[in-house]
């Protein structure tokens, strides 16, 4: 039923809408955006993705930013920090397993990436996502 929901709502959408819904309509983003999702540790170049999709460079790049609002190497950015954030609240994994994890290399170069995105260091995001409106030790 929730598929049949997502079907719905995706065959409603307008031709102008953006973002990642409005992408998976479109066979050529959509089947960019699941190799991106499927595989987002992985060091993605357009020119790469573009070549797994069956398109040129520059008519992915154009038609992926007018669809999704995002060019492609900043939307995979933007995914892997969601999928970092995840982690860190989620598990107690070490910051350099979360950011090998998701695609890089260096812890620092991780953690600024997280911090440009998020405005907060990994450590600090883990910190404060786990803090509840009720407990009044955490809150003073």
């Amino acid at each position: 039923m929730f598929v049949e929901v997502i079907r719905m709502h995706m065959d409603q959408l307008a031709e102008n809408n953006t973002g990642w819904l409005a992408g998976l309509r479109d066979p050529l983003i959509g089947h960019a955006l699941s190799l991106l999702h499927g595989r987002p540790a992985h060091a993605w170049t357009v020119d790469e993705l573009a070549a797994e999709v069956g398109a040129s460079r520059s008519a992915l790049a154009d038609r992926f930013a007018h669809l999704t609002g995002h060019p492609p190497i900043q939307y995979l950015t933007q995914w892997r920090m969601q999928l970092a954030a995840k982690r860190l609240t989620d598990t107690n994994a070490k910051v350099a397993a979360v950011a090998e994890a998701v695609g890089y290399d260096s812890e620092a170069a991780f953690s600024r990436a997280f911090k440009k995105v998020t405005g907060h260091s990994p450590s600090e995001w883990r910190s404060t996502s786990h803090l509840s409106v009720g407990d009044e030790r955490l809150h003073g």
